[in-house]
């Protein structure tokens, strides 16, 4: 029966980094959430097969969690491109050709409010975004 259970636990270790693996759009955060808490269950687990002396198992479950941890925190680096047109500025930003420093900072400002991190957005897309206010303004 605890291969059935180790099996299980294996599926879901592997379905829970699958799915960090793939795009963080909006509202693909809570996976982190899920493997952290899994994680913490994992290695609760590993440590009471420890204090009831199965060695094997614990250290098995322990070092899964650990590495369930760890791979659930690392984030993929969009790839960097410091060379961007400014018709490619103007489409990410949405502004027309003789727009005003006020109206690039004002379209700047509404979709950074979208597309930050911490709102739910990618690090990709803010840094596009971060460039492309850049570049218009020639820093």
């Amino acid at each position: 029966m605890s291969l059935i259970w180790l099996a299980l636990a294996a599926i879901a270790v592997w379905a829970l980094v699958r799915l960090g693996r793939q795009s963080e759009g909006r509202g693909r955060g809570q996976w982190r959430v899920a493997a952290t808490l899994f994680s913490a269950v994992m290695l609760a687990g590993g440590v009471l097969l420890a204090s009831r002396g199965a060695w094997v198992p614990a250290v098995g479950l322990i070092g899964a969690s650990l590495w369930l941890t760890i791979a659930s925190r690392q984030r993929s680096v969009p790839p960097r491109s410091d060379a961007i047109s400014d018709k490619e500025a103007r489409a990410i930003l949405g502004v027309s050709a003789d727009a005003t420093v006020q109206d690039i900072n004002a379209a700047w400002k509404r979709l950074m409010g979208r597309a930050h991190p911490d709102q739910g957005g990618t690090e990709g897309l803010a840094s596009r975004l971060n460039a492309a206010r850049d570049r218009l303004l020639k820093r």
